[in-house]
């Protein structure tokens, strides 16, 4: 049974007058304890509740941020999550990826087709658009092709159709980000062998 009581016309607190009346075990100590730390925690306001929720998000964040550079797989975000995304990591991380200095070589062209255009030399913007631009991209093709076919090969040996979609996709986009700014954070250096298990 439930009573409120009032101490001059105001509610100050609920009391459960059912836990300990007849027909009820006697709560241990423990119990007691963890009920006793449950109510101390309780919000007292719509205000609480909300600042409370905020430093969990918070702390949630923070820790997320930190597994993002450890590759704790505990705190890591979903889509990073697992045994087949962290082989996908490890797989394009112990490669010399092509795509990963595709950014780079744009920039370098852009630089260079500014130097031509200021210099006089419009033959040379005519020689870089017509043969290096293209030539960067068909590598930068080539080297996807090469990496999602052995991918998808190890895939197939390793884990079960259902568990791998998406796969290729978050591979291949890894593959393209320069290896210092790639989230998780590379736990494999250049041409070590793959795990065994994962």
């Amino acid at each position: 049974m439930l009573m409120t009581a009032r101490v001059r016309g105001s509610v100050s607190r609920v009391v459960d007058e059912t836990e300990t009346g007849k027909g009820r075990a006697t709560p241990s100590r423990k119990e007691a304890e963890a009920a006793r730390k449950a109510r101390l925690k309780a919000p007292v306001s719509r205000k609480d509740q909300v600042k409370r929720d905020r430093e969990v998000r918070d702390a949630l964040r923070a820790k997320q941020r930190e597994a993002l550079k450890t590759g704790d797989e505990k705190y890591l975000p979903a889509r990073e999550r697992g045994p087949v995304r962290h082989f996908a990591r490890d797989f394009v991380d112990r490669r010399r990826n092509v795509g990963e200095l595709l950014i780079p070589f744009l920039f370098a062209i852009l630089v260079f087709l500014f130097i031509a255009g200021v210099s006089g030399h419009p033959e040379w913007t005519n020689y870089a658009t017509a043969i290096v631009y293209p030539l960067i991209i068909m590598s930068v093709v080539v080297d996807v092709i090469v990496m999602t076919r052995s991918l998808r090969k190890e895939l197939k040996t390793r884990f079960e159709p259902d568990e791998t979609r998406g796969t290729m996709a978050y591979a291949v986009m890894r593959s393209m980000q320069l290896r210092r700014m790639r989230l998780p954070k590379p736990q494999m250096k250049q041409g070590d062998p793959m795990k065994a298990r994962y």
